[in-house]
């Protein structure tokens, strides 16, 4: 059989290569920590669970999920971005549903880009935005993270040919997989610079709650009120616990919003309607689930980094996501692949090649605090275990 080209630029993805080397680990029968995948193992809400569960049993929700019919949700993302940034959006042209970030950060570049075209992507940066260039027939221009530079792009090192091509840029802060944050006077830039060369600028925000200091991360808005060339994603994954569950939205510039919808009609329809009920009871009762969630992930925080301290891998404290990400000691600095296919393999300890991200992220390795202390208090213990035997 002979099958697309473009298969081959997405021979590699750091999930699918963890997951087989986890399957290995299994068949040994290790017992498994994984701390390789950002999937929360904290529960949904009762409220919002009722709500889905109340839906099932009506009839009208069962049907295909038109545009039409998610105005209910739609005006819910509206309400709750005007109560929580202060800025307006209509949610007839500037909000859209989603199954998942991942899926509109990987559909998007379809109504941007041209074959050829240039979209600049941060250098570590999740796999999906890589993804749905390569699917596009874009060119990719890696925008180096690098500690240096508190894992912030330089827009200046960007060449002017590349630039003539361009048409987007892909942001993330608070950043997967660097722990990274951005000042609002970062994004203020970013707005600029899109503007002055004509690019469409993407914020992909899934942890805009997730940050362990007392202000909330900015929104793309914040620097773009008037929405010229942006567009913001948002996930219930994080927030929500509701991983499983693929709810999103995409809200920004209605052009945009727009182009996305096109490609969406001929892709999906829309999430189950008993799932939006409970992403609009997410976002219209109470938020003190939200502090919880974040107050646990601090905990976990605060134990993991204390005990690889302990065991002389020192690392810095992030300040946001429900990642760590951690330089990898002597002698493994420059294959993070086969230190971590290695440590699950003697240790059934999972965790992710920093290399995974992009290959600036070489030399790292991203743990995700996805269990209780004690569980990752007993994983730190196996690799400490793991690199006295191979150092």
């Amino acid at each position: 059989m002979q099958f697309s080209q473009r298969l081959q630029l997405l021979q590699s993805n750091v999930f699918a290569d963890m997951d087989r080397a986890k399957a290995k680990a299994l068949a040994a029968q290790r017992d498994l920590i994984d701390l390789s995948l950002g999937s929360s193992d904290l529960p949904v809400a009762d409220r919002i669970l009722d709500r889905i569960r109340d839906s099932i049993s009506d009839t009208s929700t069962h049907g295909y999920a038109l545009f039409h019919s998610t105005q209910a949700f739609r005006e819910a993302v509206a309400n709750w971005y005007t109560r929580k940034y202060g800025i307006s959006a209509d949610p007839e042209t500037e909000v859209l549903p989603l199954i998942g970030c991942q899926e509109g950060t990987a559909h998007l570049p379809l109504a941007i880009l041209n074959p050829g075209d240039f979209a600049l992507l941060q250098d570590p940066g999740y796999p999906s935005h890589f993804g749905g260039v390569c699917l596009a027939g874009g060119q990719i221009y890696t925008m180096p993270m690098l500690a240096e530079n508190g894992f912030l792009p330089i827009f200046e090192d960007i060449p002017e040919a590349v630039l003539t091509q361009a048409r987007m840029m892909i942001l993330s802060y608070p950043h997967n997989p660097t722990t990274a944050i951005a000042p609002l006077s970062f994004f203020q830039k970013a707005v600029e610079f899109c503007q002055r060369h004509d690019l469409i600028l993407v914020h992909d925000f899934p942890y805009a709650d997730f940050v362990f200091g007392e202000n909330l991360p900015p929104s793309i808005f914040q620097a773009d009120r008037k929405k010229t060339v942006s567009i913001e994603f948002f996930t219930f994954s994080k927030s929500y616990n509701m991983g499983g569950f693929r709810i999103a939205y995409a809200i920004g510039n209605s052009q945009v919003i727009q182009a996305l919808r096109q490609v969406k009609a001929v892709v999906d329809f829309n999430q189950y309607r008993g799932i939006l009920n409970g992403a609009i009871t997410a976002l219209e009762e109470p938020q003190e689930l939200i502090k919880h969630t974040v107050d646990t992930f601090r905990q976990r925080r605060d134990v993991f980094v204390q005990a690889m301290h302990e065991i002389g891998w020192t690392i810095p404290t992030p300040p946001a996501t429900l990642y760590v990400w951690a330089k990898l000691p002597e002698p493994w600095s420059q294959d993070s692949v086969h230190f971590c296919t290695q440590l699950v393999e003697k240790t059934g300890v999972a965790i992710s090649p920093g290399v995974g991200f992009g290959k600036s992220g070489e030399g790292y390795v991203r743990f995700a605090l996805v269990r209780p202390p004690e569980i990752l208090t007993q994983a730190v213990e196996r690799i400490a275990e793991f690199l006295q035997k191979s150092g």
